[in-house]
Protein backbone atom coordinates (compact mmCIF):
# COMPACT_ATOMS: atom_id res chain seq x y z
CA UNK A 1 0.00 0.00 0.00
CA UNK A 2 1.35 3.68 -0.60
CA UNK A 3 2.72 5.48 1.53
CA UNK A 4 0.66 8.95 1.17
CA UNK A 5 3.09 11.09 3.46
CA UNK A 6 5.23 13.20 0.75
CA UNK A 7 9.31 13.45 1.05
CA UNK A 8 10.88 16.54 -0.76
CA UNK A 9 14.87 15.71 -1.52
CA UNK A 10 16.59 19.08 -1.84
CA UNK A 11 19.96 17.97 -4.30
CA UNK A 12 20.51 15.38 -6.59
CA UNK A 13 23.66 14.25 -5.77
CA UNK A 14 24.99 10.98 -4.14
CA UNK A 15 22.91 11.43 -1.12
CA UNK A 16 19.86 13.02 -2.14
CA UNK A 17 19.47 10.22 -4.97
CA UNK A 18 20.00 7.29 -2.67
CA UNK A 19 17.41 9.39 -0.39
CA UNK A 20 15.30 8.97 -2.74
CA UNK A 21 15.80 5.26 -3.98
CA UNK A 22 14.83 4.83 -0.34
CA UNK A 23 12.22 6.66 0.22
CA UNK A 24 10.60 5.75 -3.35
CA UNK A 25 11.10 2.23 -1.83
CA UNK A 26 8.97 2.54 1.03
CA UNK A 27 6.37 3.86 -0.67
CA UNK A 28 6.54 7.36 -0.11
CA UNK A 29 5.35 10.30 -2.59
CA UNK A 30 8.57 11.37 -3.49
CA UNK A 31 10.00 14.85 -5.32
CA UNK A 32 13.75 15.48 -5.83
CA UNK A 33 14.74 18.70 -6.88
CA UNK A 34 17.74 20.40 -7.65
CA UNK A 35 18.56 24.03 -8.53
CA UNK A 36 21.49 23.17 -10.70
CA UNK A 37 22.35 20.41 -13.55
CA UNK A 38 21.37 16.81 -12.54
CA UNK A 39 24.51 14.65 -13.73
CA UNK A 40 23.14 11.97 -16.21
CA UNK A 41 24.41 8.88 -14.13
CA UNK A 42 22.05 10.02 -10.86
CA UNK A 43 19.28 11.07 -13.66
CA UNK A 44 19.53 7.25 -14.73
CA UNK A 45 19.08 6.36 -11.49
CA UNK A 46 15.91 8.46 -10.57
CA UNK A 47 14.42 7.11 -13.97
CA UNK A 48 14.85 3.90 -13.17
CA UNK A 49 13.04 3.84 -10.19
CA UNK A 50 10.20 6.05 -11.16
CA UNK A 51 11.19 9.18 -9.21
CA UNK A 52 9.66 12.57 -10.12
CA UNK A 53 12.55 15.25 -10.17
CA UNK A 54 12.82 18.74 -11.30
CA UNK A 55 16.72 20.52 -11.89
CA UNK A 56 17.68 24.29 -12.85
CA UNK A 57 15.82 25.60 -9.83
CA UNK A 58 13.48 24.90 -7.29
CA UNK A 59 9.58 24.89 -7.49
CA UNK A 60 8.04 25.91 -4.31
CA UNK A 61 4.36 25.14 -4.26
CA UNK A 62 6.01 21.27 -4.88
CA UNK A 63 8.66 21.68 -2.18
CA UNK A 64 6.51 23.44 0.93
CA UNK A 65 3.64 20.93 0.79
CA UNK A 66 6.09 18.52 1.96
CA UNK A 67 5.76 16.14 5.16
CA UNK A 68 9.45 15.68 5.62
CA UNK A 69 12.35 17.37 3.62
CA UNK A 70 15.90 15.17 3.41
CA UNK A 71 18.68 18.23 2.42
CA UNK A 72 21.90 17.37 1.14
CA UNK A 73 24.73 18.31 3.19
CA UNK A 74 26.56 20.90 0.70
CA UNK A 75 23.02 23.10 0.88
CA UNK A 76 23.53 25.94 3.62
CA UNK A 77 20.84 27.36 6.04
CA UNK A 78 21.44 30.66 4.04
CA UNK A 79 19.51 28.96 1.23
CA UNK A 80 16.74 30.75 0.33
CA UNK A 81 14.48 27.33 -0.08
CA UNK A 82 15.71 26.65 3.34
CA UNK A 83 15.27 29.94 5.20
CA UNK A 84 11.29 29.17 3.78
CA UNK A 85 11.02 25.80 4.76
CA UNK A 86 11.93 27.22 8.19
CA UNK A 87 9.44 29.88 8.14
CA UNK A 88 6.83 27.03 7.03
CA UNK A 89 8.64 25.01 10.27
CA UNK A 90 9.30 22.00 7.14
CA UNK A 91 10.95 19.23 9.35
CA UNK A 92 14.15 19.24 7.63
CA UNK A 93 16.51 16.17 8.05
CA UNK A 94 19.50 14.38 6.44
CA UNK A 95 20.08 11.66 4.17
CA UNK A 96 21.43 9.41 6.97
CA UNK A 97 19.07 10.59 9.61
CA UNK A 98 16.43 9.00 6.83
CA UNK A 99 18.23 6.22 5.89
CA UNK A 100 19.06 5.54 9.79
CA UNK A 101 15.06 4.70 10.48
CA UNK A 102 15.19 1.64 7.90
CA UNK A 103 18.24 -0.54 9.16
CA UNK A 104 18.95 -2.42 12.21
CA UNK A 105 22.56 -3.05 11.37
CA UNK A 106 25.44 -1.97 13.75
CA UNK A 107 26.66 1.46 12.75
CA UNK A 108 29.94 2.59 13.60
CA UNK A 109 30.67 6.51 13.00
CA UNK A 110 33.27 8.22 12.53
CA UNK A 111 33.64 12.34 12.31
CA UNK A 112 36.18 14.69 13.51
CA UNK A 113 38.32 17.67 11.01
CA UNK A 114 41.07 15.45 9.67
CA UNK A 115 41.33 11.69 9.30
CA UNK A 116 37.58 10.61 8.66
CA UNK A 117 38.25 8.83 5.57
CA UNK A 118 41.41 7.02 6.68
CA UNK A 119 40.05 6.07 9.88
CA UNK A 120 36.36 4.91 8.37
CA UNK A 121 38.24 3.22 5.58
CA UNK A 122 40.74 1.42 7.60
CA UNK A 123 37.87 -0.18 9.95
CA UNK A 124 36.12 -1.06 6.69
CA UNK A 125 38.90 -3.00 5.42
CA UNK A 126 39.99 -4.44 9.47
CA UNK A 127 35.90 -5.91 9.42
CA UNK A 128 36.11 -7.01 5.98
CA UNK A 129 38.95 -8.75 6.87
CA UNK A 130 37.29 -10.54 9.67
CA UNK A 131 34.52 -11.70 7.60
CA UNK A 132 32.02 -9.40 8.55
CA UNK A 133 28.51 -8.42 6.28
CA UNK A 134 29.71 -4.75 5.92
CA UNK A 135 28.73 -1.70 4.47
CA UNK A 136 30.75 1.79 4.03
CA UNK A 137 28.89 5.33 3.50
CA UNK A 138 28.36 8.36 4.64
CA UNK A 139 31.10 10.79 3.84
CA UNK A 140 32.78 8.04 1.55
CA UNK A 141 31.41 5.92 -1.04
CA UNK A 142 28.11 4.97 -2.22
CA UNK A 143 25.33 6.70 0.05
CA UNK A 144 24.37 5.40 3.08
CA UNK A 145 20.11 5.30 1.91
CA UNK A 146 21.45 3.67 -1.00
CA UNK A 147 22.63 0.82 0.29
CA UNK A 148 20.01 0.29 3.18
CA UNK A 149 17.47 0.28 -0.10
CA UNK A 150 19.88 -2.31 -2.02
CA UNK A 151 21.83 -4.07 0.59
CA UNK A 152 21.66 -6.39 3.53
CA UNK A 153 24.81 -5.31 5.78
CA UNK A 154 24.48 -6.61 9.30
CA UNK A 155 27.15 -3.42 10.22
CA UNK A 156 27.86 -0.12 8.58
CA UNK A 157 31.09 2.12 8.71
CA UNK A 158 29.94 5.57 9.04
CA UNK A 159 32.12 8.82 7.87
CA UNK A 160 30.16 11.85 9.46
CA UNK A 161 30.55 15.50 8.45
CA UNK A 162 29.64 17.99 10.23
CA UNK A 163 26.95 19.02 7.63
CA UNK A 164 25.28 15.53 7.82
CA UNK A 165 25.78 15.14 11.73
CA UNK A 166 23.33 18.37 11.50
CA UNK A 167 20.17 17.05 10.51
CA UNK A 168 20.29 14.86 12.60
CA UNK A 169 17.98 13.86 15.82
CA UNK A 170 16.68 10.69 16.75
CA UNK A 171 20.14 8.86 15.01
CA UNK A 172 22.10 7.00 17.15
CA UNK A 173 25.92 5.43 16.74
CA UNK A 174 26.61 2.22 18.53
CA UNK A 175 30.37 2.85 18.35
CA UNK A 176 31.35 6.57 18.40
CA UNK A 177 34.33 8.31 17.04
CA UNK A 178 35.63 11.38 17.39
CA UNK A 179 39.20 11.90 16.00
CA UNK A 180 39.67 15.81 16.77
CA UNK A 181 38.38 19.05 16.47
CA UNK A 182 40.34 22.07 14.63
CA UNK A 183 38.50 25.08 13.02
CA UNK A 184 36.63 23.91 9.65
CA UNK A 185 34.13 25.25 7.61
CA UNK A 186 33.90 28.17 9.98
CA UNK A 187 31.90 29.58 6.72
CA UNK A 188 29.27 27.47 7.30
CA UNK A 189 29.04 28.09 11.01
CA UNK A 190 28.97 32.39 11.24
CA UNK A 191 32.73 31.97 12.10
CA UNK A 192 32.03 31.00 15.20
CA UNK A 193 33.87 27.59 16.06
CA UNK A 194 31.56 26.65 18.84
CA UNK A 195 28.65 26.00 16.61
CA UNK A 196 31.42 23.82 14.32
CA UNK A 197 31.73 22.01 17.56
CA UNK A 198 28.50 21.21 19.38
CA UNK A 199 27.80 20.26 15.48
CA UNK A 200 30.60 17.31 15.74
CA UNK A 201 29.43 16.52 19.58
CA UNK A 202 26.29 15.91 17.72
CA UNK A 203 27.46 12.32 17.02
CA UNK A 204 27.13 11.63 20.69
CA UNK A 205 23.63 12.38 20.82
CA UNK A 206 21.20 9.70 21.81
CA UNK A 207 24.25 7.45 23.60
CA UNK A 208 23.20 5.05 25.82
CA UNK A 209 25.20 2.81 28.69
CA UNK A 210 24.92 -0.07 25.63
CA UNK A 211 27.37 2.28 23.61
CA UNK A 212 31.03 3.00 23.01
CA UNK A 213 32.30 6.61 22.79
CA UNK A 214 35.94 6.77 21.17
CA UNK A 215 37.79 9.65 21.29
CA UNK A 216 41.49 11.55 21.51
CA UNK A 217 42.08 12.46 24.91
CA UNK A 218 45.30 14.46 23.51
CA UNK A 219 42.35 16.79 21.95
CA UNK A 220 41.96 20.01 23.67
CA UNK A 221 38.39 20.77 22.33
CA UNK A 222 37.06 17.10 22.79
CA UNK A 223 38.19 16.92 26.21
CA UNK A 224 37.30 20.69 27.16
CA UNK A 225 33.19 19.52 25.87
CA UNK A 226 32.93 16.19 27.68
CA UNK A 227 33.23 18.35 30.23
CA UNK A 228 30.38 20.05 29.54
CA UNK A 229 28.01 17.46 28.58
CA UNK A 230 26.17 14.82 29.77
CA UNK A 231 28.12 11.39 27.94
CA UNK A 232 26.21 7.93 29.27
CA UNK A 233 28.48 5.51 27.17
CA UNK A 234 31.27 3.27 28.17
CA UNK A 235 34.06 6.14 27.17
CA UNK A 236 37.34 4.80 25.43
CA UNK A 237 39.77 7.43 25.19
CA UNK A 238 42.95 7.16 23.36
CA UNK A 239 46.85 9.19 23.54
CA UNK A 240 49.83 9.35 22.22
CA UNK A 241 51.50 9.08 25.96
CA UNK A 242 49.97 7.12 28.47
CA UNK A 243 47.24 9.16 30.82
CA UNK A 244 45.03 7.97 33.35
CA UNK A 245 41.67 6.18 31.89
CA UNK A 246 43.71 5.97 28.18
CA UNK A 247 42.61 2.52 27.15
CA UNK A 248 44.88 3.15 23.53
CA UNK A 249 48.76 4.76 23.53
CA UNK A 250 52.00 4.50 22.42
CA UNK A 251 54.89 2.83 24.49
CA UNK A 252 57.84 4.82 23.92
CA UNK A 253 57.50 6.46 20.47
CA UNK A 254 57.51 2.37 19.28
CA UNK A 255 55.17 0.32 20.71
CA UNK A 256 51.30 0.69 20.08
CA UNK A 257 49.00 -0.62 22.74
CA UNK A 258 45.47 -1.20 23.57
CA UNK A 259 44.35 -2.22 27.08
CA UNK A 260 40.72 -2.80 28.73
CA UNK A 261 38.50 -5.13 29.75
CA UNK A 262 39.65 -8.12 28.50
CA UNK A 263 41.28 -6.59 25.47
CA UNK A 264 45.15 -6.92 25.36
CA UNK A 265 46.58 -5.97 22.02
CA UNK A 266 50.35 -4.41 20.92
CA UNK A 267 52.44 -4.22 18.10
CA UNK A 268 55.27 -2.16 16.58
CA UNK A 269 54.71 1.30 15.50
CA UNK A 270 57.09 0.33 12.61
CA UNK A 271 54.54 -2.19 11.69
CA UNK A 272 52.13 0.00 10.98
CA UNK A 273 50.89 0.65 7.29
CA UNK A 274 50.04 4.48 7.87
CA UNK A 275 52.60 6.33 8.92
CA UNK A 276 53.36 10.05 10.45
CA UNK A 277 51.72 10.62 14.04
CA UNK A 278 48.31 11.63 13.22
CA UNK A 279 48.30 8.11 11.16
CA UNK A 280 49.10 6.49 14.50
CA UNK A 281 45.91 8.17 16.08
CA UNK A 282 43.82 6.98 13.41
CA UNK A 283 45.08 3.47 13.78
CA UNK A 284 44.52 3.56 17.38
CA UNK A 285 40.85 4.76 17.01
CA UNK A 286 40.60 2.19 14.28
CA UNK A 287 41.99 -1.04 16.29
CA UNK A 288 39.81 0.05 19.84
CA UNK A 289 36.80 -0.47 17.47
CA UNK A 290 38.32 -3.40 16.26
CA UNK A 291 38.31 -4.78 20.25
CA UNK A 292 35.11 -3.50 20.35
CA UNK A 293 33.57 -5.78 17.59
CA UNK A 294 35.53 -8.71 19.02
CA UNK A 295 37.66 -8.83 16.23
CA UNK A 296 40.32 -11.03 16.48
CA UNK A 297 44.16 -9.99 17.33
CA UNK A 298 45.96 -11.37 14.59
CA UNK A 299 42.91 -10.10 11.87
CA UNK A 300 43.28 -6.38 13.95
CA UNK A 301 47.32 -6.55 13.13
CA UNK A 302 47.38 -7.64 10.01
CA UNK A 303 44.37 -4.79 8.88
CA UNK A 304 46.66 -2.43 10.61
CA UNK A 305 49.96 -3.51 8.41
CA UNK A 306 48.48 -4.43 5.10
CA UNK A 307 45.90 -1.33 4.55
CA UNK A 308 46.70 0.66 1.38
CA UNK A 309 45.68 4.15 2.53
CA UNK A 310 43.33 6.60 0.96
CA UNK A 311 43.17 8.47 -2.88
CA UNK A 312 44.33 12.08 -2.74
CA UNK A 313 45.56 11.89 0.95
CA UNK A 314 49.05 12.11 1.07
CA UNK A 315 49.33 9.81 -1.81
CA UNK A 316 52.70 9.64 -3.56
CA UNK A 317 52.36 9.69 -7.43
CA UNK A 318 55.39 9.65 -8.74
CA UNK A 319 59.26 11.36 -9.43
CA UNK A 320 60.23 13.34 -12.33
CA UNK A 321 63.71 13.83 -12.50
CA UNK A 322 64.42 13.04 -8.84
CA UNK A 323 61.49 15.27 -7.60
CA UNK A 324 58.82 13.50 -5.56
CA UNK A 325 55.10 14.81 -6.17
CA UNK A 326 52.50 13.96 -3.58
CA UNK A 327 48.74 14.20 -4.00
CA UNK A 328 47.18 15.77 -0.49
CA UNK A 329 44.00 17.10 -2.65
CA UNK A 330 41.80 15.77 0.32
CA UNK A 331 43.45 18.42 2.89
CA UNK A 332 40.93 20.70 2.88
CA UNK A 333 41.35 22.97 6.47
CA UNK A 334 44.36 23.92 7.82
CA UNK A 335 44.80 21.42 10.43
CA UNK A 336 45.23 18.97 7.50
CA UNK A 337 47.79 21.00 5.50
CA UNK A 338 49.81 21.01 8.75
CA UNK A 339 50.08 17.11 9.23
CA UNK A 340 50.75 17.16 5.50
CA UNK A 341 53.71 18.94 5.47
CA UNK A 342 55.28 17.95 8.81
CA UNK A 343 55.33 14.38 7.68
CA UNK A 344 56.82 15.88 4.15
CA UNK A 345 60.52 15.45 4.33
CA UNK A 346 63.17 17.66 2.73
CA UNK A 347 63.12 20.77 0.79
CA UNK A 348 59.07 21.42 -0.30
CA UNK A 349 57.53 23.40 -3.07
CA UNK A 350 53.63 23.82 -1.81
CA UNK A 351 50.75 23.81 -4.25
CA UNK A 352 47.91 25.75 -2.20
CA UNK A 353 44.66 27.62 -2.00
CA UNK A 354 41.00 27.14 -3.23
CA UNK A 355 38.06 27.82 -1.80
CA UNK A 356 39.24 29.66 1.70
CA UNK A 357 36.33 28.92 4.73
CA UNK A 358 38.04 31.05 7.27
CA UNK A 359 41.32 30.00 7.14
CA UNK A 360 43.82 30.66 10.10
CA UNK A 361 47.52 30.12 8.52
CA UNK A 362 48.99 31.21 11.46
CA UNK A 363 49.41 27.61 12.83
CA UNK A 364 51.38 26.96 9.46
CA UNK A 365 54.25 29.57 9.87
CA UNK A 366 56.67 27.90 11.51
CA UNK A 367 56.41 24.71 9.45
CA UNK A 368 56.56 26.67 6.17
CA UNK A 369 59.68 28.68 7.06
CA UNK A 370 61.06 25.55 7.76
CA UNK A 371 60.81 23.16 4.87
CA UNK A 372 58.69 25.17 2.12
CA UNK A 373 60.84 27.09 -0.48
CA UNK A 374 58.51 28.10 -2.81
CA UNK A 375 54.36 28.21 -2.93
CA UNK A 376 52.58 28.05 -5.75
CA UNK A 377 48.73 29.50 -5.62
CA UNK A 378 45.80 27.74 -7.12
CA UNK A 379 42.68 29.88 -6.73
CA UNK A 380 40.29 32.27 -8.46
CA UNK A 381 40.97 34.58 -5.65
CA UNK A 382 44.76 34.10 -3.82
CA UNK A 383 44.62 36.99 -1.52
CA UNK A 384 44.58 35.42 1.80
CA UNK A 385 47.34 33.10 1.06
CA UNK A 386 49.41 36.01 -0.53
CA UNK A 387 48.72 38.18 2.65
CA UNK A 388 49.62 34.90 5.00
CA UNK A 389 53.11 34.21 3.31
CA UNK A 390 54.75 37.14 1.68
CA UNK A 391 58.14 37.15 2.65
CA UNK A 392 58.04 33.53 4.43
CA UNK A 393 59.16 31.92 1.68
CA UNK A 394 61.75 32.50 -1.24
CA UNK A 395 59.19 32.64 -3.69
CA UNK A 396 55.23 33.20 -4.58
CA UNK A 397 53.41 32.75 -7.90
CA UNK A 398 49.75 32.55 -8.81
CA UNK A 399 48.18 30.04 -11.41
CA UNK A 400 45.23 29.90 -12.79
CA UNK A 401 44.80 25.85 -13.48
CA UNK A 402 46.15 22.68 -12.64
CA UNK A 403 48.19 22.16 -15.16
CA UNK A 404 49.96 25.63 -14.76
CA UNK A 405 50.30 24.75 -10.98
CA UNK A 406 51.92 21.84 -11.63
CA UNK A 407 54.35 22.76 -14.15
CA UNK A 408 54.91 26.39 -12.38
CA UNK A 409 56.18 23.99 -9.34
CA UNK A 410 58.40 21.47 -11.38
CA UNK A 411 60.37 24.49 -12.69
CA UNK A 412 60.84 25.83 -8.83
CA UNK A 413 62.02 22.42 -7.58
CA UNK A 414 65.19 20.67 -7.47
CA UNK A 415 66.18 17.18 -8.16
CA UNK A 416 65.98 15.37 -4.21
CA UNK A 417 63.02 18.01 -3.47
CA UNK A 418 58.78 17.71 -3.02
CA UNK A 419 56.34 18.81 -4.96
CA UNK A 420 53.18 19.03 -2.43
CA UNK A 421 49.60 19.68 -3.45
CA UNK A 422 47.77 19.72 -0.08
CA UNK A 423 45.55 23.08 -0.27
CA UNK A 424 44.02 23.64 3.10
CA UNK A 425 41.34 24.93 1.22
CA UNK A 426 38.08 23.46 -0.66
CA UNK A 427 37.91 23.37 -4.00
CA UNK A 428 34.74 24.58 -5.64
CA UNK A 429 36.32 27.06 -7.34
CA UNK A 430 37.78 25.79 -10.11
CA UNK A 431 37.16 21.97 -9.74
CA UNK A 432 34.40 19.76 -9.29
CA UNK A 433 35.65 18.00 -5.79
CA UNK A 434 38.88 17.47 -3.87
CA UNK A 435 38.57 14.18 -6.11
CA UNK A 436 38.38 15.72 -9.86
CA UNK A 437 41.15 18.37 -7.79
CA UNK A 438 43.47 15.54 -7.34
CA UNK A 439 42.81 14.03 -10.50
CA UNK A 440 43.95 16.48 -12.44
CA UNK A 441 47.04 17.23 -10.47
CA UNK A 442 48.22 13.14 -11.34
CA UNK A 443 47.06 13.84 -15.02
CA UNK A 444 49.17 16.80 -14.62
CA UNK A 445 52.22 15.33 -12.85
CA UNK A 446 52.27 12.11 -15.48
CA UNK A 447 52.10 14.56 -18.41
CA UNK A 448 55.67 16.34 -17.25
Amino acid sequence: MENRERIVILGAGESGTGAAILARSKGFDVFVSDAGKIKPFYRDLLDEYQVIYESGGHTERLIINATEVIKSPGIPESAPIIKLLRKKEVQIISEIEFAGRYTNAKKICVTGSNGKTTTTSLIHHMMRKAGLNVGMAGNVGRSFALQVATEAYDYYVLELSSFQLDGMYQFKADIAIMLNITPDHLDRYDYNFQNYVDSKFRVTQNLTEEEYFVFCSDDEITIKELEKIVNRAEQLPFAYQKKEHDVAWVEHDEELHIEFDDVDFSMSVQELALKGRHNTYNSMAAGIAGNVLKIRNDVIREALMDFQGVEHRLETVTKVHGINFINDSKATNVNSTWYALESVKGSTVWIVGGVDKGNDYSELYKLVENKVKAIVCLGKENDRVLKAFSGKVESIVESGNMEEAVKAAYYLARDGETVLLSPACASFDLFESFEDRGRQFKDAVRSL
